[in-house]
């Protein structure tokens, strides 16, 4: 009985001070989760407005990675300066000019912490806040007595939580 007490009081004490040192952390992923959902819109997003000179002669794809756009598609006509959806480019000079809309470089650096890989300098921050948050899963088993009614109902909405997770990404 002494080590199911000390692994509970393990668990307890080591959730709460984990959890404060995660709170800040995620306060940062929940504001960048939120607008990541609103990434298709022009939600808090200003309007930028880009003048540069490239290479001259670059293709669609090539202008489209230069300036870090998606689908860019010059329209039809003639001559030297293609235009596509968010400005223009000169074929003979190189000269670009185009317009993104951009979230401020505060949330924009927030979202980061969503997009990188394994490589990207957030890599080790991403990776021991999955695992902080997988400990807390675990530990919250230790939060209640297991015969208590409080446990036994945490086990029902957990199993429905996980089966909802389950049922939102097996049946989109």
């Amino acid at each position: 009985m002494a080590a199911i007490k000390d692994t509970k009081s393990f668990m307890r004490i080591t959730h709460r001070y984990l959890g404060y040192f995660a709170a800040g952390i995620m306060a940062v992923y929940s504001i960048s989760g939120v607008l990541l959902i609103y990434r298709d819109t022009n939600f808090l997003k200003k309007e930028n407005k880009t003048e540069i000179v490239l290479k001259p002669n670059m293709t669609e794809k090539e202008l489209a990675k230069e300036i870090k756009m998606k689908n860019i598609e010059f329209q039809p006509g003639e001559g030297d300066l293609k235009i596509f959806e968010q400005g223009t480019y000169n074929l003979q000079t190189g000269e670009a000019k185009y317009t993104k809309m951009q979230l401020p470089i505060v949330l924009e650096k927030f979202n980061q912490l969503h997009k990188s890989t394994s490589k990207h300098r957030y890599a080790s921050l991403n990776a021991v806040f999955g695992l902080v948050l997988f400990f807390f899963v675990i530990s919250s088993f230790w939060m209640f007595n297991f015969k208590s009614k409080a446990f036994r109902r945490g086990m029902i909405y957990a199993g429905i939580g996980f089966v909802l997770a389950l049922i939102m990404v097996f049946f989109q």
